[in-house]
């Protein structure tokens, strides 16, 4: 059911973390004390207020009471508002004015594209260093607005905003060091380009399930445009060539990189996809999550070399030639082939016979007998069996145990069986 229309941030405050619905600290917090006005307010006398304060999905349109805010939200630091019915920035502008000490404000899935964010209202927003806007819909105008009040802005999430275009605003923001925008419709390189003109401090940029389907940049212009980026997630995106793997090399700071779900790489297997891209990108020492080790690096390289030692080489890409100059030219791997051998030809002596003949190695010695029972004219009970490996130091062993099966012994090709009669 939806949440009764014009709730207002402090009624809900004093709902959930009154004595009676929240008695007990829970975490860093203080517990508020207001006295009562002359006039007599409404609100509870103290509140147990933590100092992260998560009231998302309580159907808040309103502020309240400013100074009832100022009062108990004093040594509030992070604040969750997420997927409530705030729709005027005003309000917004109200609650967040009294909240000096916040530096986390999540205002995701509230419909305020409805309203304009004046520069004068986000001004109450100057001491926010992390902000989360996923799916409000706002708009790069209210973002450009955003960015020249909060020069201390450090995280910028802005998933879910059907963004198919990225908007300059004239002034950069320098501040920003980590950008998630996931979840949108932005394909061309061209509009991913002007989030490193507007953001050149940035650390990290997630721009996961994207479909960004190549990045159309020269390599010193990447450079310039990301001097120092050190993290980027491009998971789901459409990037369909090796020549974007290798653009990856042109970030002077990258560190860590996520490619899951890309179109290039659906072909390959498992192994080939995380060492190809090992490979190719030297710098890299995350990959999809994992750290890659100075012998997975290693492995990888020497991989890639067998991997296209085949390749005509009009076609073998430049970071070959590379590493053969690290290596030097590799020969291909041999093929060793470890299941289980599953027969052998062996000698069979009894008496003065000497008889060549192939036995399966999934058999028993009581199965053995059987199949020398005509060859050697004795009964099964009759028979004593002595196996004799060649390589071994200590002679003849007695195949004693008629469950015991033929493999275990480590029979091979050109080992003898010496049958002897119990009678003898």
């Amino acid at each position: 059911m939806d949440q009764p229309s014009g709730r207002s941030f402090m009624q809900v405050l004093c709902e959930k973390y009154s004595p009676e619905n929240f008695p007990y600290r829970r975490g860093p917090g203080m517990g508020v004390h207001v006295p009562a006005t002359p006039q007599g307010s409404p609100m509870k006398d103290r509140l147990n207020l933590p100092s992260v304060l998560v009231l998302n999905s309580c159907g808040i349109t309103c502020a309240g009471d400013e100074r009832e805010i100022a009062a108990f939200c004093a040594h509030v630091s992070e604040l969750d508002l997420s997927d409530n019915k705030l729709e005027d920035w005003h309000e917004v502008s109200k609650i967040v004015s009294n909240v000096p000490q916040l530096e986390f404000l999540n205002l995701s899935s509230n419909p305020l594209n409805l309203s304009v964010l004046e520069r004068t209202c986000a001004g109450s927003f100057s001491g926010v260093r992390k902000l989360v806007l996923n799916n409000s819909k706002a708009s790069w105008e209210t973002v450009h607005t955003i960015l020249q009040e909060l020069p201390d802005l450090e995280e910028l999430f802005l998933c879910l905003n059907d963004y198919e275009t990225v908007s300059c605003p004239s002034v950069c923001c320098h501040s920003l060091k980590l950008l998630h925008i996931t979840d949108n419709n932005l394909q061309d390189w061209t509009e991913i380009r002007k989030l490193g003109v507007m953001f050149p401090s940035l650390d990290t940029l997630v721009l996961a399930n994207n479909h960004l389907n190549a990045i159309e940049e020269p390599a010193d212009s990447l450079a310039r445009l990301f001097p120092n980026l050190r993290s980027i997630s491009l998971h789901k995106s459409g990037l369909q060539s090796w020549e974007d793997i290798d653009k990856l090399n042109s970030f002077p700071k990258l560190e860590e990189v996520r490619l899951l779900g890309i179109p290039l790489l659906q072909p390959y297997t498992t192994e080939e996809r995380r060492k190809l891209v090992v490979a190719r990108l030297p710098s890299v020492s995350k990959l999809n999550g994992s750290v890659v080790t100075d012998g997975e690096r290693e492995d990888s390289e020497r991989f890639f070399i067998r991997y296209y030692v085949d390749v005509p080489q009009e076609e073998v890409p430049f970071r070959y030639h590379e590493l053969i100059t690290k290596y030097g030219r590799l020969e291909p791997l041999a093929e060793v082939d470890l299941r289980p051998q599953s027969s052998a030809k062996v000698e069979v002596h009894f008496n003065d016979q000497v008889e060549e003949m192939s036995i399966r190695l999934d058999q028993t010695v009581a199965e053995l007998k059987k199949q020398l029972k005509t060859l050697v004219q004795l009964p099964t009970s009759s028979m004593l069996l002595y196996y004799f490996d060649h390589e071994a130091p200590f002679g003849p062993e007695e195949m004693k145990y008629s469950s015991r099966a033929l493999h275990s012994f480590g029979i091979r090709d050109g080992d003898k069986i010496f049958v002897e009669s119990k009678t003898k």
